[in-house]
C-alpha cells in the first residue's frame, strides 16, 4: 500500500508538471522542477526504507540528487536559490543524468508498477534540451559580460555563489555546447578549464588532440600573449588550418573582439548591457558618449510629481514621474504597482507560462529562438480586477486610451534569459493593423529587481534602464508624424543573477487621435 501511494503521489505530480517540459527559459519553471527535484528525493527515500534489501544501489544515487534540491526554505529563497547560473545548471544537470542511473538500476526492480511509472512519467524531467539549454545561457552570459569560466564558476572576481564548483564533466560538456553552436572560443576557454583540471600535462599536447577549429585571429593574438611557447605553435597550426579549410573566409579580422566574433553593433549591445559608456552626449548619438562628460541634455532630465493624462483620479495621489531619457523620451513611473499587486499577477501567470515566440518579419510565423530566452502569458481584463485597475492606471498615468491596447503580457526570464534588439512595431502581416493601428507607444513594468544583469537597452541612443521594481517605463514606437522611430531599437540584457519578471502593454494607434496630437514635422 505504502508503495502504491508512493507511484500514485510520483505519476500525479509529473502529470502537473507535463505540460511545461522546457525549464531553462524561465526561473518560475526552475522552481518547479527543484520541487520535482525534492518529491523524488522524499518518495525514493521512503521506496528505499521499504524495499533495503534489493535497492542499496539506490543510495549511492540519493545524496547527489539531494545535494542539488536541499538547503532552501522560503519561496523567496526559493527563487534566489534557482536564479544562481552555476545552481540552475547543477541541478538540470543532475536530475537528468542521475535519474537515468535510477532507471538502470531498478531494471532489476521487483516491483513491475514502480519501474513503469518511473519510465512512463520520466520524460517530464528535465531533457538533453534542457541540460544543453543551461549551458548555452552560461555561455550566453559569458560573451555579453566577457568572463573566463572561473568568473562563471565563483573562483574569479564576482564570487557570487557559494557552492561547490564545476567538475570536469561539467565543463568539458559545456565546451561541447559551445562547439556545437560555433562558439569557437569559448569552446577553447572550457577546454582549457578542462585540461586544467584533470592535469593532463603539457596543454600543447593536449591541444594537438583536438579537431581543428577556426579561431579568431585576437584571440590567438590573446594566448600568444601569454608567452607560451608551446601554445604559441599549436595555435598558429590551427589557425593556420581553419584559414586553409575556409573557416575564416570573409570574417573582418579587424572587427573582433577578445572573446568571440561581434560586429560593432553587437559590441555596442553588450557594452550596455555591461553599464559601459552610458553617457549623454549633445549630439544624440551613442558613439559620441564614449569620452564624453554629460552636458546640457543631462540637466534637462528631471523627476516630478505628475497628474498623468488628465483624468480626475491622479488629482489626489499624484504619479511620480522622472525622466530616464529625451531623444527618444523615455519616463518611468516609480510605483506604479505595488508589491502585493506583483504577487497577485505572478500567480496567475504562472500556470499559463509558454515558450515566448518571435515573429519572421516576411512570413509572420512565430517560432522559438536562442534570440528571446523567456517564457511569457497573457493576462486579460476580466482574470481578475487587479488587472483592470492596472490597466486603468496606466491610462490615467500616461493619457493614453487603452482601448485598443493589447492584452496585458507577463514574462519570467531564465538563466541567460534575453530578448535581442528588436522594435516592438515592426510587426509582419499583423492581423490588428488596419483596425487598431500600429503600436504606438510601449509600457514596460519592472515587477522584480535584478541582482545583476537583465537592463533594457537602446543601443542606437545609448539607454540603459535598470530593472526597479514596482516601477514602469514609457516610451512611443511612432513619430507624431506616423513614421516608425528607428532610434526605438531596445533589447532586454541576460540576467546574470536573479530573477526577472515584466509584463508588457502595447498601446495601438486607435483612441490617441486627440491624446497624442499629429504633427506634419517630417522629425517630430
Amino acid at each position: 500500500m505504502r508503495v502504491q501511494c508512493f507511484i500514485l503521489i510520483t505519476v500525479l505530480h509529473w502529470s502537473m508538471c507535463a505540460q511545461h517540459r522546457e525549464f531553462y527559459s524561465s526561473t518560475g519553471q526552475l522552481i518547479k522542477l527543484l520541487g520535482v527535484g525534492r518529491d523524488l528525493v522524499k518518495n525514493l527515500t521512503d521506496y528505499i526504507t521499504a524495499e533495503e534489501a534489493i535497492l542499496e544501489n539506490l543510495k549511492r544515487v540519493l545524496p547527489e540528487l539531494s545535494a542539488v534540491t536541499a538547503g532552501v526554505g522560503s519561496a523567496d529563497e526559493l527563487e534566489e536559490h534557482v536564479s544562481y547560473p552555476l545552481t540552475a545548471y547543477r541541478l538540470v544537470r543532475t536530475l537528468r543524468s542521475k535519474w537515468t542511473t535510477v532507471e538502470e538500476i531498478l531494471e532489476g526492480s521487483p516491483l513491475p508498477e514502480f519501474q513503469t511509472a518511473v519510465k512512463l512519467n520520466s520524460q517530464s524531467l528535465p531533457t538533453d534540451r534542457d541540460e544543453d539549454g543551461i549551458a548555452l545561457g552560461l555561455l550566453r552570459l559569458q560573451d555579453t559580460y566577457q568572463l573566463m569560466p572561473q568568473s562563471i564558476m565563483g573562483r574569479g572576481q564576482l564570487g557570487l555563489v557559494d557552492v561547490e564548483s564545476f567538475g570536469p564533466n561539467e565543463t568539458f560538456h559545456i565546451a561541447m555546447i559551445a562547439y556545437k553552436h560555433q562558439k569557437f572560443s569559448l569552446y577553447m576557454s572550457w577546454m582549457l578549464e578542462t585540461l586544467k583540471q584533470l592535469d593532463l600535462g603539457p596543454l600543447s599536447a593536449s591541444l594537438l588532440r583536438m579537431d581543428t577549429l577556426p579561431m579568431a585571429h585576437s584571440f590567438i593574438q590573446q594566448l600568444l600573449s601569454q608567452d607560451r611557447t608551446e601554445i604559441q605553435v599549436t595555435l598558429q597550426r590551427m589557425y593556420h588550418i581553419s584559414l586553409q579549410q575556409g573557416f575564416l573566409q570573409g570574417v573582418d579580422h579587424s572587427d573582433i573582439d577578445l572573446l568571440t566574433h561581434r560586429s560593432s553593433f553587437n559590441r555596442t549591445y553588450e557594452a550596455l548591457c555591461r553599464g559601459q559608456g552610458i553617457r549623454m552626449a549633445s549630439d544624440h548619438s551613442f558613439a559620441a558618449t564614449l569620452n564624453l562628460q554629460p552636458p546640457e541634455r543631462q540637466k534637462r532630465l528631471f523627476c516630478r510629481y505628475s497628474r498623468g493624462g488628465g483624468s480626475v483620479r491622479p488629482l489626489y495621489a499624484p504619479f511620480k514621474e522622472q525622466d530616464e531619457w529625451d531623444t527618444p523620451r523615455i519616463v518611468r513611473y516609480v510605483d506604479l504597482i505595488s508589491d502585493k499587486e506583483i504577487d497577485i499577477i505572478k500567480k496567475l501567470s504562472r500556470p499559463k507560462l509558454e515558450r515566448a515566440l518571435v515573429m519572421d518579419l516576411k512570413t509572420g510565423n512565430k517560432f522559438s529562438t536562442e534570440s528571446r530566452v523567456s517564457k511569457s502569458a497573457w493576462l486579460p481584463s476580466e482574470e481578475d480586477p487587479v488587472i483592470d485597475k492596472l490597466n486603468r492606471r496606466m491610462s490615467d498615468a500616461t493619457g493614453l486610451d487603452m482601448t485598443a491596447a493589447e492584452t496585458l503580457q507577463v514574462e519570467n526570464y531564465g538563466i541567460g534569459g534575453q530578448y535581442e534588439p528588436h522594435f516592438d512595431s515592426k510587426l509582419a502581416n499583423d492581423p490588428d493593423l488596419a483596425l487598431k493601428g500600429n503600436r504606438i507607444a510601449t509600457i514596460l513594468i519592472y515587477m522584480s529587481d535584478v541582482r545583476l544583469g537583465g537592463s533594457t537597452v537602446f543601443p542606437d541612443v545609448g539607454a540603459e534602464l535598470t530593472p526597479q521594481k514596482g516601477s514602469a517605463v514609457l516610451w512611443y514606437n511612432m513619430l507624431r508624424n506616423g513614421l516608425e522611430d528607428d532610434r526605438t531599437l531596445h533589447a532586454a540584457c541576460p540576467v546574470f543573477v536573479g530573477s526577472k519578471w515584466v509584463a508588457n502593454k502595447w498601446v495601438r494607434e486607435r483612441g490617441q487621435e486627440f491624446r497624442r496630437r499629429c504633427s506634419l514635422s517630417p522629425t517630430e
